[in-house]
């Protein structure tokens, strides 16, 4: 079945950098666009970015342009995010996505709290 393990999280201080990862299992990886959503508590889980299936392409939402890049090794099996210049409004817990046959599949998320 599909798996998503998501690792990387912890604190990190105003400003500073933080790369997060996660490890699929379960499906053809290489095959399947990836995504990455984070939930910051009382707010809507929401799209961060997102990789093609052979990492051509990435797109980002506005809350990570200039500062978080994705990025998959298919090789490995894993998609990562390279998050810099963290604001405290960045602290959430942050998800792994794959969508297949009509359905999303998530990991259990990693938290990441931003402060000084």
């Amino acid at each position: 079945q599909v798996q998503l393990v998501e690792s990387g999280g912890g604190l990190v201080q105003p400003g500073g950098s933080l790369r997060l990862s996660c490890a699929a299992s379960g499906f053809t990886f290489r095959l399947n666009a990836m995504s990455w959503y984070r939930q910051a508590p009382g707010k809507e889980r929401e799209l961060v970015a997102s990789i093609s299936s052979f990492g051509i392409s990435t797109d980002y939402k506005d809350s990570g342009k200039g500062r978080f890049t994705i990025s998959r090794d298919n090789a490995r099996n894993t998609v990562s995010l390279q998050m810099n210049s963290r604001k405290p409004e960045d602290a959430a817990v942050y998800y792994c996505c794959v969508n297949r046959g009509g359905k999303s599949y998530w990991g259990k998320g990693t938290l990441v709290t931003v402060s000084s």
